[in-house]
């Protein structure tokens, strides 16, 4: 299939690894070029290079704290004077601390509403002049499953994903006349860094080794394994694509039929 991302530009927050490379690395496979950004400046630049090596695409690195509204600010402006356009953002970031709801301070909820929330709403809101002046473009959130089923131990996810979920089905239909679509993208248990922690911690609490933890999990997945990020990042590149431009509003699960519900 031709995805048609071929000369866009496209912006993957928290793509140093994990999730966002997996989809930054597909769209560089497919000729796009893409801007990475990540808090940690060594790990971004070394993700820039292997991007760069496998694919030869146009890659761009960048450090930023997806907490930081001037961060996000900084990022958005630095990619637009680059390359004087900006058709495609995928919102990500690191997930807020796993725990129950007498574990958390007021400071704890802040802090988890401007990692998650928060920072959705100002990435949406500084790319969004520049796909209008460019007549359209693609944003795709990637959440999780606790925005269909609330998951036991990571309740600030819970709350403030499901707030994302419901910022993507409004401005889908807000943005659909401006020719600028919205998804959302739902991991089950892709292995990642972040699945790793939770697994390690979920270990500790229960007193058993991680890889009982994990086959624990897999036994619950209809395919029997978790998913790789390689996976994840064709389906999130699909929805940020030209072939899925009648895809508007849309919360794809990848999770191998994890979730028992429609």
């Amino acid at each position: 299939m031709d995805l048609q991302v071929e000369g866009k530009v496209f912006m993957v927050a928290a793509s140093s690894k994990g999730l966002g490379f997996g989809i930054a690395r597909e769209l560089a496979k497919n000729g796009a070029t893409v801007c990475l950004a990540s808090r940690t400046k060594n790990e971004v630049e070394a993700a820039g290079q292997k991007l760069r090596a496998e694919t030869k695409a146009t890659i761009h690195a960048s450090v930023f704290d997806a907490a930081d509204a001037k961060s996000i600010e900084n990022w958005v402006s630095e990619v637009a004077q680059a390359f004087e356009r900006i058709d495609g953002l995928v919102v990500n970031a690191g997930g807020p601390p796993p725990g129950n709801f007498s574990d958390f301070t007021d400071e704890n909820w802040q802090a988890a509403f401007n990692l998650t929330l928060m920072s959705a709403v100002r990435m949406i809101r500084g790319v969004l002049p520049h796909m209008r002046s460019g007549g359209g473009g693609s944003i795709l959130t990637i959440t999780s499953l606790s925005v269909k089923e609330p998951i036991n131990g990571l309740l600030l996810s819970n709350v403030f994903r499901s707030g994302v979920a419901s910022l993507v089905k409004s401005l889908a239909n807000e943005l659909a006349y401006e020719n600028i679509r919205v998804n959302n993208l739902i991991p089950g248990r892709i292995d990642t860094d972040r699945v790793k922690a939770l697994d390690k911690n979920l270990s500790e609490k229960q007193g058993i080794p991680v890889e009982k933890t994990k086959q624990q999990h897999e036994s619950a997945i209809p395919l029997g394994r978790y998913g790789t990020i390689e996976e994840f990042g064709k389906a999130g590149a699909f929805l940020l694509s030209d072939a899925a431009s009648y895809i508007t509003g849309a919360s794809l699960v990848v999770d191998g039929g994890l979730l028992k519900g429609v």
